[in-house]
């Protein structure tokens, strides 16, 4: 259930080494290893983003190796 605090925070989408999206508070300092996309926005307009542009789920090291192997194979 979303409340007031949720509509009127500013949230911006960052990514980790892995490819991997979240979502961070904007006016807090960004968590060790993560960095902006440079999208920011409403909560929902961030979650909107990452579904737009996070087409594959698997971490980069796992889509690396498994094309590798497809390539040996």
């Amino acid at each position: 259930m979303a409340t007031e605090l949720d509509d009127v925070m500013l949230y911006q989408v960052v990514v980790n080494h892995e490819e991997q999206y979240s979502i961070w508070f904007s006016d807090r300092p960004l968590p060790f290893g993560w960095q902006t996309v440079g999208k920011s926005g409403t909560k929902q307009e961030c979650l909107d983003y990452i579904e737009t542009v996070w087409t594959d789920m698997r971490p980069l090291s796992l889509r690396n190796t498994m094309e590798a192997a497809s390539a040996e194979g």
